[in-house]
């Protein structure tokens, strides 16, 4: 079966669903009119999301839509969109985004954080906002109150099914889809001094801009193993992070089983599992104004963004 994602991009009119083929945009329209299984309305009026909502529909579509979508674009039947990479938007806005902390061992070194032994302890994970969303291509918002910004790529797994208390075994069949997620943080508001609790990510974490996502949606079926995925992240073309997600501490599927026992995860929600070793506070290095942070996935693609202080 050919290799095909979902994104969301800016047409003239408005926001639209596209398929994605070898790396170039198809417009779903365009395609539905030249030959592809049709879609439930519902999907053509709310896009990515509603699909999300319906995913086991949507995926059995989308298995059947794909070879058909691939002879259409190699045909010539439905051309890419004209300047498509540069017209793409966050493939949709997740209402709540659940990100893991301290997940791979070096990332924790590099930190000065000392685990616990995993037997005796849980996945640590905090929540982000709708409002840090942004697509590829968008700027990340520098805030003038932080001098430490800095960048954490990830693997992020967007749930496609309704569960509570899921066990390890089946916590997979939850995933809908895969995507980059860039965990921005600074790393100055991290930290308080004014009240007894030593931390805190909200201020840290949760400005505007801080969850570069994207640059479009993997259909889980394509990644059959998220924990043999290969990341990586440049800043001005320098490699900064390089490592696989074979060594993650907690495992996608232990962290969906244990966020299940907390909320009821919802399709559209995202889990962001966490980042490897070489952020910019393990190296003293941080974002400035004007840098371009490239945060790739083998098997998904690359996520651009450039980084401008805060007009305020």
């Amino acid at each position: 079966m050919s290799w095909i994602a979902l994104a969301t991009y800016r047409r003239a009119d408005r926001l639209a669903t596209a398929l994605v083929i070898d790396n170039q945009l198809y417009d779903l329209d365009a395609a539905l009119a030249a030959g592809l299984p049709a879609v439930r309305p519902e999907w053509a009026a709310g896009g990515i999301e509603a699909m999300l909502k319906d995913w086991g529909r949507a995926q059995a579509w989308l298995k059947t839509a794909t070879p058909v979508a691939a002879s259409l674009a190699a045909s010539g039947a439905v051309k890419p969109v004209e300047n498509g990479r540069s017209s793409v938007a966050a493939p949709y806005v997740p209402q709540r985004m659940f990100c893991a902390a301290s997940n791979y061992a070096s990332h924790a070194n590099e930190m000065g954080t000392v685990l616990a032994a995993k037997s005796q302890s849980k996945p640590y994970m905090f929540l982000k906002l709708s409002n840090t969303v942004i697509g590829d291509g968008e700027v990340i918002q520098m805030p003038p109150e932080t001098s430490k910004l800095d960048w954490e790529v990830e693997l992020a797994a967007v749930i496609g099914k309704r569960c509570r208390r899921i066990s390890v075994d089946d916590a997979l069949d939850a995933v809908a889809c895969y995507t980059i997620v860039n965990d921005i943080s600074a790393r100055d508001l991290n930290v308080r001094s004014d009240y007894p609790f030593k931390h805190d990510w909200f201020q840290g974490k949760c400005h505007d801009t801080f969850a570069p996502i994207g640059p479009w949606l993997v259909p889980a079926w394509q990644i059959p193993d998220p924990q043999a995925v290969q990341l990586r992240l440049d800043v001005n073309g320098e490699p900064m992070q390089e490592d696989s997600t074979a060594n993650m501490i907690w495992t996608l599927r232990e962290q969906i089983a244990y966020l299940s026992t907390i909320v009821t995860l919802e399709p559209g929600d995202v889990v962001a599992t966490g980042t490897p070793t070489g952020v910019g506070m393990g190296r003293g290095v941080y974002l400035k104004a004007g840098d371009r942070v490239v945060a790739s996935i083998h098997g998904i693609g690359s996520l651009s963004n450039q980084v401008q202080a805060e007009r305020v």
